[in-house]
């Protein structure tokens, strides 16, 4: 009989997790373990959707003349997307990446915060740092060159919380990077047959 290998501690649900965003070229945290700190400023509340981690990958498939299957495939397009519903829209972190309006432009003056929305939005590229966790597992992505590329509409509604449905596209770096992975999860046992 075959016994089939399996083991829960080297599974993940997003339990929790958090994001934070900064000026592009702030540095990633050591580890998803270390507390992010300035410049970095935290997105606050996501809502309980969680954060998406989207791949998007074309391919050209080669068959040779007299065969029916491809015998070479060559990526053609491959982004990488993280999606969160921002819930805390009063934060100013929160509100400079919706609108694509520097943070120190949406300080409230006297208790007020005033702001245009343009029609002709500039690229507003910055460094994200998502974190996931579950139990002692962490995973942590840090992209230093995103862009939100997608809002969705804003419901305000009673029996609803209003938040901000953002994607950030992933950009590369001067090494031609997008994601930076930084996990700490189990060991995968060594595989001994049973």
């Amino acid at each position: 009989m075959v016994n089939i290998t399996r083991a829960a501690d080297l599974t993940v649900i997003g339990a929790n997790g958090a994001g934070w965003v900064g000026d592009t070229g702030t540095s990633a945290p050591a580890s998803p373990l270390t507390q992010p700190l300035a410049p970095w400023e935290p997105l606050g509340a996501i809502s309980d959707d969680g954060l998406t981690y989207g791949i998007d990958e074309d391919s050209q498939e080669f068959t040779p003349w007299g065969l029916t299957s491809p015998f070479r495939t060559q990526i053609t397009k491959s982004v990488r997307t993280f999606k969160m519903t921002l819930w805390e829209t009063a934060r100013v972190a929160v509100q400079s990446i919706m609108y694509r309006i520097p943070a120190a432009e949406l300080e409230p003056v006297s208790g007020l915060t005033t702001f245009a929305e343009t029609a002709s939005p500039v690229p507003d590229r910055r460094a994200w740092w998502f974190l996931v966790m579950d139990g002692d597992t962490a995973k942590g992505f840090y992209v230093p060159q995103g862009e939100v590329s997608d809002r969705s509409d804003v419901t305000f509604k009673q029996d609803e919380m209003s938040g901000y449905e953002i994607t950030v596209t992933a950009y590369p770096d001067a090494s031609g990077n997008t994601v930076y992975h930084s996990d700490k999860v189990p060991a995968t046992p060594d595989y001994t047959g049973s």
